[in-house]
């Protein structure tokens, strides 16, 4: 190529971790995975104790290791399908009666 046009680097040639990822908390030298940690995900409440219980449950995968977090997840999306099928099948007022075919004739 030319000067004005700088060759492509190889991939991750000279990539280098920001210092925060290669802090003790998830580095070991000895090759094993580090321990499971909190995301430290804020869950801001809806204001629905049942929708809200479910996002809690999110917190359970925090502590389990990442081939764990997969039945937390299912659980907590059946249970918010769950509340979002309940509010479509809520009774809601009952219709009007029909108000043809019963008036006065003249």
């Amino acid at each position: 190529m030319n000067d004005a046009v700088p060759e492509p680097e190889a991939p991750g040639e000279h990539f280098q971790a920001p210092e925060e990822d290669r802090g003790a908390e998830g580095a070991q030298d000895d090759g094993e995975p580090a321990a499971p940690a909190p995301l430290q995900v804020l869950r801001t409440p809806t204001g629905n104790p049942g929708v809200d219980a479910h996002l809690d449950r999110l917190a359970d995968a925090d502590h389990l290791a990442t081939d764990g977090h997969l039945q937390v997840y299912e659980d907590v999306h059946r249970g918010l399908r769950d509340a979002l099928t309940a509010l479509d099948s809520r009774p809601g007022p009952p219709p009007p009666p029909p108000t043809h075919g019963h008036g006065i004739r003249s």
